[in-house]
């Protein structure tokens, strides 16, 4: 029989085992009971794991235990007998810390004995080892990611709580709340980018040195690709529109002063800054201008015809002013007895203080005050005739450390008695000219605090243009002054350029007029020249010598100064000479007059620059040695990026050069400063020509790209062979 419904020949389906379709129950977890145990129940188990002290100690765990209670159970398990049955006792192996800081309060009384301490309760009888609870406590838990810290400092700081609570709260020191606070402070997108590990915690750090969210995103996506993301990096981008609060402009007004007028100023909270930077330029060169007007109306006060100001004076701002002769004042009897007590009470305030490693600040303060009054016996105030004054005036800078620098006693050449200028050159043995003009009244100081014109941005492209006019004329009144130095240190090769001058002037078809004797040297001017180039060591020591001569010469009687020059002996002659005849060097570029109605001619600036490669071959000129190095302001910002990349190429590198391709120019050329700085590269007007074409005769060291450029010497003179060629230059 078929069952009803069922077709005919239709199979019945196979009968299925219960057993094997029914899906197996899942086994559910049961978690451990919580209770509160009275503390004198508990007691702390030797399975506990943690042995080495770390992180807060127990006495901070107790304070912060004791301000918002307990915030994790301990982990218990009850303690059996023998027998195996409960005692009433609990042990404690995990949460010991919070047990030893529970402990402690219970012995301060700020906890009862019998206060019920909340517990998660293990069975005694479980398989779980008290070691294994122990263990898995201590490691099966993330650390807070230091983001996540930053920011819920800020969310307590933003809740009205101050940074000394937080850091109270916390036991950090109050520094380290305000580093987590600047650094949760960062552009959220770059707190984003350091969440996903985009970024290392020194990196942020480096962005918390600007406020300028766009600024700190801008940078990141200049550098977030390239080798240049260093902190340091990051830091000089963020801060190359600012002033470092070292300064010697930051220093003369004050950092006090600076921000009680309302400037902004950023700090780095985690490197040392030197005070930080200063923001607002504009503001700081204002107080500046006008705490310069204040000073030298003071010194206008004193008598003087005039008085320039300015941050500091080119090299050369005296030249054609005549410095005044001048005396010291005389110490009396009673200026020596004072003087001699200060130094014995210095002596005695350092003597009863010497096993102090940093002097009390009352001895500190005294000893300072101390200073300064010897210092004004050892260096006592100038004296001038009250007629010199009349017609003299002063120039009044800001020194490196920001005090004032006063040099007084200049007379221009238009107010020499009789109109008659009798100039002799400042003691830097400066070279352009100081004059004021009429154009202040009289006592009236002309206040100046000017900066260069900025030259504007050039069309880089791929071809090495030829260099500005400027620039040329800038790096060739470096090698004028270093000229100048290694001429007046060579006393032979002075006479012989001065022998060979008279020769020209003497068989030659020039003609002269005017004097006795037309055999002259006039000192050249730069009418352009660098930032760095007044503080060189070379303007350094032609500046000491001039100095030198000039207090020795008899300068206001003639006959004096030739009896004075007539009985020096031979080496003073010779040195005398030769610095003087430094003075008419002039290696400076300037621009050919095609029609050679006034300037110099193409020809004649060709034979200007032999002649002063002559010399530079006879001194044995190093332009390096003399101090110049490629900077951003003296050659690298100043010329396009393929001569960059040249000059980083030739210095150090095809390799190095082509790192840098990719940077903008501005970052190309800070780059370039860098890498170049202990090279020995110069550009090429700085360089030395190299006589001959025989490449063994060139020195060993010399650098390819200047073997393979060097130009050949056809001015037939004969090499010095006492003086090695230079192979930097």
């Amino acid at each position: 029989m078929f069952a009803a419904g069922r077709k005919s020949g239709e199979r019945l389906p196979a009968p299925v085992a219960e057993t094997t379709t029914m899906a197996k129950a899942v086994q559910k977890i049961t978690l451990s009971r919580s209770r509160d145990i009275p503390f004198d129940k508990l007691v702390l188990s030797q399975s506990n794991v943690r042995k080495v002290k770390a992180d807060i100690s127990i006495e901070e765990l107790a304070e912060d235990i004791a301000r918002r209670g307990l915030l994790q159970s301990l982990n218990v398990r009850p303690v059996l007998d023998d027998d195996g049955q409960e005692t009433g006792m609990f042990d404690v192996p995990a949460g010991g810390r919070r047990y030893l800081a529970l402990a402690l309060l219970v012995r301060q009384k700020r906890l009862a004995k019998t206060a019920p301490v909340p517990c998660v309760m293990r069975e005694g009888a479980s398989d779980i080892l008290a070691e294994d609870d122990s263990l898995a406590e201590n490691t099966q838990r993330a650390a807070l990611h230091p983001l996540d810290q930053f920011r819920a400092f800020q969310t307590l700081r933003e809740k009205g709580q101050s940074e000394e609570e937080i850091a109270a709260a916390f036991f950090v020191p109050v520094t380290v709340v305000k580093q987590r606070l600047k650094l949760a402070s960062v552009a959220p997108e770059l707190l984003e980018v350091y969440a996903e590990d985009g970024m290392k915690l020194e990196q942020l750090m480096a962005f918390t040195v600007s406020s300028d969210h766009e600024r700190q995103v801008q940078v990141w996506n200049a550098v977030k690709d390239s080798w240049q993301n260093e902190p340091y990096q990051i830091r000089r981008k963020l801060t190359e529109t600012s002033i470092r609060c070292n300064d010697r402009r930051v220093r003369f007004v004050g950092i006090e002063a600076y921000e009680a007028a309302g400037g902004p100023r950023t700090r780095d909270l985690f490197e040392d800054d030197n005070g930080g930077w200063i923001d607002d330029v504009a503001l700081l060169e204002k107080l500046v201008a006008e705490k310069l007007k204040t000073a030298a109306d003071a010194i206008a006060a004193e008598g003087w015809k005039w008085v320039s100001t300015d941050i500091s004076f080119a090299y050369g701002h005296t030249q054609g002013l005549r410095w005044l002769p001048r005396k010291c004042a005389e110490l009396r009897e009673e200026d020596y007895a004072a003087r001699e007590a200060l130094r014995n009470e210095f002596e005695e305030l350092e003597a009863e203080n010497v096993e102090y490693e940093q002097y009390p600040d009352h001895v500190e303060a005294r000893l300072r005050e101390i200073d300064s009054l010897l210092d004004a016996y050892e260096n006592p105030p100038e004296l001038f005739d009250p007629e010199d004054v009349a017609r003299a005036g002063a120039f009044v800078s800001i020194a490196q450390d920001g005090s004032i620098e006063v040099v007084r006693g200049y007379v221009r050449p238009e107010d020499e008695p009789g109109q008659e200028a009798h100039i002799a050159t400042s003691p830097q043995g400066d070279a352009t000219g100081g004059a004021q003009g009429d154009e202040a009244a009289a006592g009236e100081p002309e206040v100046t605090v000017g900066t260069p014109a900025a030259e504007p941005e050039e069309d880089d492209g791929d071809a090495i243009k030829p260099l500005p006019e400027r620039l040329l004329t800038e790096l060739t009144a470096w090698r004028t002054l270093a000229l100048r130095d290694a001429v007046a240190s060579n006393p032979q090769v002075a006479i012989t350029a001065l022998i060979h001058r008279l020769v020209i002037d003497t068989f030659g078809s020039g003609m002269n007029s005017g004097r006795c004797l037309e055999a002259f040297v006039r000192e050249i001017h730069f009418p352009a020249q660098s930032e760095d180039m007044p503080n060189s060591p070379v303007a350094g020591s032609v500046g000491e010598r001039h100095q030198a001569w000039a207090s020795d010469l008899p300068l206001e009687d003639d006959e004096a100064l030739w009896d004075w020059i007539a009985n020096l002996d031979g080496a003073s002659r010779m040195a005398l000479l030769a610095h003087c005849v430094s003075f008419g060097i002039n290696a400076l570029h300037e621009k050919p007059n095609p029609y050679s109605g006034y300037g110099v001619s193409a020809q004649g600036l060709e034979r200007r620059f032999a002649e002063a490669d002559r010399l530079a071959r006879a001194t044995g000129l190093d332009m390096i040695e003399a101090g110049w190095r490629p900077t951003v302001d003296n050659y690298l910002g100043r010329v396009t990026k393929p001569r960059i990349l040249e000059a980083v190429r030739e210095g150090v590198g095809e390799d190095r050069a082509r790192l840098l391709e990719h940077l903008k120019k501005g970052d190309m050329a800070r780059e370039a400063e860098r890498l170049l700085a202990d090279s020995g590269w110069l550009p090429e007007p700085l360089r030395l020509a190299i006589d001959g074409d025989d490449p063994a005769a060139q020195p060993a060291d010399l650098p390819d790209f200047l073997i393979e450029d060097a130009g050949d010497n056809t001015d037939g003179v004969e090499a010095n062979a006492d003086v090695p060629a230079i192979a930097a230059e």
